[in-house]
């Protein structure tokens, strides 16, 4: 009987055999060799894929189908918050554009709390939280600060120093 022999490339680099197609096919039940083992088949002038090999070709398992890439889940940058922005400089205004200004800490106060409302609705599109609590306490402390002085005039002086134009 004159059969066909085989070279094997191994892992190592280095050729193994001649061998029949009887210890291939046992090579490849042992998981020594794979569809990507390289053969040299005698008579041949090339080396070939074990996989490629009609009488091999049986023994591989088809490969299963690849994965699809996993999509990383996409997300929007998240983006400071305007109304908090805004909030916290009316507040800074109103403290240094004239001590007390009402409607500046009004202004300030509003967009303040809009944008600190806004941020906790949406903490993962928002940032901007430590602008809207800075917002409120400047808002808020100047609104009591000239609250405060209006009283303490009224308190001192009487109605009449708040209508005071001369």
């Amino acid at each position: 009987m004159n059969e066909r022999r085989y070279m094997v490339l191994g892992g190592d680099g280095k050729p193994y055999g001649p061998a029949t197609a009887a210890q291939l096919r046992d090579w490849i039940r042992q998981d020594r060799l794979d569809r990507q083992s390289l053969i040299f088949v005698e008579g041949t002038t090339e080396w070939t894929y074990a996989g490629l090999l009609p009488e091999l070709a049986d023994l591989f398992h088809p490969p299963s189908p690849p994965l699809p890439p996993l999509s990383p889940k996409i997300t929007p940058a998240k983006r400071d918050n305007g109304f908090a922005l805004w909030g916290m400089i009316w507040g800074l205004l109103a403290w240094t554009a004239c001590g007390c200004c009402l409607p500046m800490a009004i202004i300030g106060l509003t967009l303040s709390l809009i944008g600190f409302s806004q941020i906790n609705e949406a903490p993962e599109r928002y940032t901007g939280r430590h602008k809207a609590i800075a917002g409120i306490v400047l808002s808020a402390t100047n609104l009591l600060w000239a609250f405060g002085f209006t009283l303490l005039g009224l308190l001192n002086d009487g109605p009449a120093a708040t209508w005071n134009f001369n």
